[in-house]
């Protein structure tokens, strides 16, 4: 079939034939995708196979935001990535941008290496249609619902640990908000981690695709179709439980009913992060000058083995690995106390 080189849409005809041939998402629903754009936090386990997704159904602009680099043990789980990404030391927001210009490159995406804080997300939102997450924590969870719910922004929330998952479509104004069901998050050290309960690759694979369906129902034009229940899957004891919200929707809510926003105002939330999973922790300084990578480098290299590229510095000394970005974000490998990593942060780094 000739195609017209003034229409984008008969170009991608052959790409998205089968997709189009959905009738509930169809031509029109295709044309949207390609002029839609979605914001996806985090490129970890879940976010390799939402954006992976996305970018293959024609979403229009892709921007990933990830603070986090590739190790061995990510690839059990984090579907985009091969054993050459993890050699070249890349952050997970390059190394998926690199992947999927190859999947289509037809699309544009962005990659941002960055902390979601409350300093960026209004900036990382900018015209965006709609909000997925693919974070592992609450505080960051709960920072999306302010920004998402502030601004009227439909988010789609997704959570795993061992084989069990739940996932939560938020729509501003008409279903409940993450904090009319959970008003705090649970408190530091009160439930499993993947560090302690493990995680299986298929419960990441199925919650990751209902996130990325439930965000193509948005961005095609079709919100009504998206899911009005809280969903609740476990592969291992072969369950699934759909939790019904009708009704849920807190009229006290602190966050959609009274339009406070203490983790966008950043009085909630820390710059501390333990990383599940890894042995680390992460410190973050917003506002820091900028980190010039090759004098660090230089530094370092006088007490540790170092390795560098443009977007990290990388340093094995003792016990401890110290991973430096430009803005002085850095995670600190071998100790999951905040205190410990604060003091070789500065032993090495410097305040």
């Amino acid at each position: 079939m000739a195609s017209n080189p003034d229409n984008p849409l008969d170009l991608q005809t052959s790409r998205y034939a089968r997709q189009m041939r959905f009738a509930p998402l169809g031509v029109e629903g295709q044309k949207r995708l390609l002029a839609a754009r979605a914001l996806v936090v985090g490129c970890g386990a879940l976010g390799s196979v939402i954006v992976s997704t996305l970018a293959r159904a024609g979403v229009g602009k892709l921007r990933i935001v990830d603070r986090d680099f590739l190790e061995l043990n990510n690839l059990q789980r984090q579907v985009l990535y091969d054993e050459d990404d993890v050699a070249a030391g890349l952050p997970k927001a390059i190394a998926a941008k690199n992947r999927l210009g190859r999947i289509n490159s037809q699309i544009e995406i962005d990659a941002v290496v960055a902390d979601v804080d409350h300093t960026n997300i209004l900036r990382l939102l900018e015209g965006v249609d709609c909000l997925v997450d693919g974070t592992d924590n609450f505080e960051t969870r709960f920072l999306l619902n302010d920004a998402a719910v502030k601004l009227a922004l439909p988010w789609v929330y997704g959570g795993c640990l061992g084989a069990e998952g739940q996932t939560l479509t938020v729509l501003p104004g008409e279903t409940p908000c993450l904090r009319c069901l959970m008003p705090d998050p649970p408190p530091p050290g009160s439930t499993p981690t993947c560090d302690s309960a493990g995680i299986l690759g298929t419960i990441i694979g199925v919650v990751a695709s209902w996130e990325a369906n439930e965000a193509l129902k948005i961005l095609s034009g079709r919100r009504e179709t998206t899911s009005r229940v809280w969903t609740v899957l476990d592969l291992w004891d072969n369950t699934a439980r759909q939790i019904k919200l009708a009704g849920a929707k807190a009229a006290d809510c602190p966050c959609c009913a009274k339009r406070e926003f203490p983790w966008l105002a950043g009085e909630r939330g820390s710059h501390t992060a333990i990383l599940c999973g890894r042995n680390a922790v992460q410190l973050s300084f917003p506002g820091r000058d900028a980190v010039s990578l090759d004098d660090l480098a230089a530094k370092l290299a006088a007490v540790g083995q170092v390795t560098k590229n443009k977007y990290l510095v990388r340093a094995a000394i003792g016990e401890f690995q110290l991973t430096v970005f430009p803005d002085g974000r850095a995670v600190i490998g071998g100790t999951e106390d905040v205190a410990e990593a604060r003091s070789v942060y500065a032993k090495y780094v410097g305040n």
